[in-house]
């Protein structure tokens, strides 16, 4: 869930080719599917779910209208989690964004539904999706965009080798906003328990 109760500033976030991938696995019951076209409604409900969007549709349209015009990638690109009882609670994917000339590995929209955070779905999704990614992309340098009103993930991630950048000019993001980012985290961080302060 997005913590809108602090400022908004824009985060990206390099992991560098080569590091260390922790192993986390699924809660008993719950097992990876890969998206299958059709499955746009799904995706859309758990974005909507954790706030990425006003509305299931709102997301949907957008899945649409960049991803399934590929439908060669996104199905080996996209992964669900689903619940013992079949429900789709979790989701992200690998996709490639250009800066400038260059083309790098993005890791996109990691979402899990509320009712289903605190089981370390999260870290199991980014263990799967990072060796996925290294199979279908290469040992690369991979990036991410996030926000300050996702603080709690961003540690989630640092765990995984990603670090906050301030490389201007990354996909569509100028990425002019880093102190003030560092700033807002900082003050979030210093307040957190002291069992959640350690990276």
């Amino acid at each position: 869930m997005f913590d809108k109760s602090v400022p908004y500033f824009d985060v990206i976030m390099h992991r560098s080719a080569g590091s260390p991938i922790p192993e986390y696995k699924l809660p008993e019951g719950y097992k990876f599917v890969f998206f299958q076209m059709g499955d746009e409604k799904d995706w859309g409900d758990i974005q909507e779910s954790v706030g990425g969007y006003d509305t299931d549709v709102e997301a949907m349209l957008k899945f649409q209208s960049k991803y399934t015009q590929m439908p060669d990638e996104i199905v080996r690109r996209c992964i669900f989690v689903e619940s013992p009882e079949g429900e789709r609670v979790g989701t992200v994917m690998i996709w490639w964004e250009y800066s400038g000339l260059r083309r790098d590995p993005w890791l996109n929209y990691v979402a899990v539904k509320p009712t289903h955070q605190g089981k370390g779905i999260c870290q199991a999704m980014l263990c799967h999706m990072l060796h996925m990614a290294i199979d279908i992309e290469g040992d690369r340098d991979m990036y991410l965009h996030t926000q300050t009103w996702s603080h709690q993930a961003i540690r989630i991630y640092e765990k995984f080798g990603f670090q906050i950048t301030k490389e201007p000019n990354l996909y569509k993001y100028a990425n002019d906003q880093y102190v003030q980012a560092q700033t807002v985290l900082r003050d979030i961080y210093s307040k957190y328990p002291e069992e959640l302060r350690k990276k």
